[in-house]
């Protein structure tokens, strides 16, 4: 059985890799931010139905400021600040 570990962008499990095909582009490169924010707070809003999208968007920032990919992004900063 193959051990898994988590993507770097979103933390789902995956079997190798740094990111999950959830993150990355036809290429396999990392999506830009903005597009991986908006997809994330949608997974948010889905988790949190009772939530705002501003509650959303926030919640969601804080989870990115958790993931390798994310944590150092000018906007994940700011929102930390």
């Amino acid at each position: 059985m193959t051990e898994s570990h988590k993507c770097g962008s979103c933390g789902m499990p995956i079997e190798d890799g740094t990111y999950c095909h959830h993150c990355v582009d036809e290429k396999g490169d990392l999506q830009a931010f903005e597009e991986r924010f908006d997809r994330m707070v949608q997974w948010m809003q889905c988790e949190q139905p009772n939530s705002s999208r501003e509650e959303a968007e926030k919640m969601t920032l804080v989870y990115m400021g958790k993931m390798p990919a994310w944590k150092d992004h000018p906007k994940v900063r700011a929102a930390q600040g």
